[in-house]
């Protein structure tokens, strides 16, 4: 029965991530659908912009769900989530192009955009907590990190489906038919992941039930948790998106030097780094969440710009090696994470607490990296500029995660 609990939770984070990455991958070839008549740079940072609205709404999301999880229980915030985010991929699937619809279709896009990123924001943190709270004592950050593992699959599936799509239809009908395959696909996970969620039983209340929201009692009583919070995560939320979720446009749109078969090399990284995220996890247990955390965002930060040039050579060796490398270190910063997070709130109002705090920081930073590193070598010419806002971030977080308080687990 534990084993069927890690599943469920983590099978609503692998269907969620696998459409929600799905759109980063196809931005190149979604970006003249929508977007026609612009400049192709400029075009590819409009649909980043949406890609990155649908962050944007994630707050909001982890606010309703939080409420969901921390009044009526966890697994009915899993329930709703998973459902939430089925409808609005399938229909991004089936919609039509600026040729078709005008200004019309450019708008629904946005808008199914934002109902998956309220989605989003429920998700992974209902995820965390009923995973983490659910755990031996011993466990946490093993467990925990399942909930990553999940969303990092999801990803890998969608990587590995636009993959497998690009490579049997041909590049004229990707931008007509192709591009929709992998958002329909979507419903398969959907309905395996709705089976096994109804499974749950209801767990009981985890809150009594008062006057004062729970958000209300976040932002009134933790306010400083939850800003030190979004300061410790700033190099966890953005260096998943930019070397793994962007990296592919980066390799193929950017560089003087192409990397040839760059969805290829993205698939066997994020493979890597799923495998290495429970191991992370794991070590997290037997050395301590935060000094693996800390170790892992020291070595980002360090290695960002020597890895960044080494990629910028455009060889599929040395893109497949640094993505290798940044597999270990992204690994150290993603697995322990979910056990830091639960241990920075009480439980009454746990997931609300992580909810907002997760939520702003994605949404702010996460979401916006794609969008930022475009505009970042547009404006200064440089390639490996993204390189340095990795290692500023880093450094921020490092200062960050030394001070950031912390509650027994109940």
């Amino acid at each position: 029965m534990q084993y069927r609990k890690q599943i469920a939770g983590a099978i609503g984070s692998v269907l969620e991530w696998y459409d929600f990455a799905v759109f980063g991958f196809l931005a190149p070839i979604m970006s003249p659908l929508f977007f026609p008549g612009t400049d192709p740079i400029v075009g590819l940072i409009q649909t980043y912009g949406v890609f990155a609205a649908g962050y944007l709404m994630r707050p909001l999301g982890g606010v309703l769900f939080g409420y969901v999880a921390d009044r009526i229980g966890r697994t009915q915030a899993l329930k709703w989530s998973i459902a939430v985010m089925a409808v609005p991929t399938v229909l991004i699937g089936l919609l039509p192009t600026y040729e078709q619809w005008g200004v019309v279709a450019t708008g629904s896009l946005i808008l199914l955009r934002l109902i998956q990123g309220v989605s989003v924001g429920g998700e992974l943190i209902a995820s965390i907590t009923f995973l983490v709270e659910s755990a031996p004592p011993k466990r946490r950050a093993l467990y925990g990190s399942w909930a990553i593992f999940g969303g990092i699959g999801g990803i890998l599936l969608g990587s590995a489906v636009v993959s497998i799509t690009e490579a049997l239809v041909a590049p004229e009908q990707m931008a007509t038919v192709g591009w929709r395959i992998p958002f329909l696909l979507g419903v398969v996970i959907f309905l395996v992941g709705r089976w096994l969620r109804t499974s749950l039983s209801a767990e009981s209340v985890v809150a009594q039930a008062t006057d004062t929201l729970p958000v209300v009692r976040v932002l009134r009583q933790h306010l400083g948790s939850v800003l030190h919070l979004f300061a410790a995560m700033l190099i966890y939320s953005t260096s998943f998106y930019i070397l793994f979720v962007w990296m592919p446009t980066y390799q193929t749109r950017m560089l003087p030097n192409p990397v040839d078969h760059a969805m290829d090399v993205n698939t066997i990284t994020m493979l890597v780094l799923l495998l290495l995220v429970p191991v992370a996890g794991a070590l997290g247990d037997r050395f301590g969440y935060r000094r693996i955390i800390v170790s892992g965002v020291a070595l980002t930060g360090i290695l960002a710009y020597p890895l960044f040039l080494w990629i910028d050579t455009g060889t599929f060796v040395a893109a497949l090696s640094a993505g290798l490398i940044f597999a270990i270190t992204v690994s150290w910063v993603q697995g322990p994470m979910p056990a830091v997070l639960a241990e920075t709130f009480p439980k009454d109002i746990r997931n609300t607490g992580i909810g907002v705090a997760y939520n702003l920081v994605l949404g702010l930073m996460g979401g916006t990296a794609p969008m930022v590193c475009t505009w970042l070598i547009a404006s200064t010419g440089n390639d490996a500029a993204p390189a340095y806002y990795l290692m500023v971030l880093a450094v921020i977080s490092l200062i960050a995660l030394s001070t950031l308080p912390r509650y027994q687990h109940d």
